[in-house]
């Protein structure tokens, strides 16, 4: 599974909070830590796909 965080990302947090694993916050926006999600982490990367907000995650 690969992820990406477009650039309608609002910086609420919501998707570091379900998996700092890879989701991390920088000035301004969410960013993808890790290349690949780790097998472990794809639920709850799904789950802040589907909880984002503004929909900014896309999960491939």
């Amino acid at each position: 599974m690969v992820v990406r965080i477009e650039d309608t990302c609002t910086a609420c947090g919501l998707c570091c909070d379900t998996c700092p694993e890879v989701f991390e916050m920088n000035d301004d926006m969410a960013q993808v830590i890790v290349d690949e999600v780790p097998a472990e982490c794809e639920d709850a990367v799904q789950q802040a796909a589907d909880e984002c907000p503004v929909e900014a995650i896309i999960v491939e």
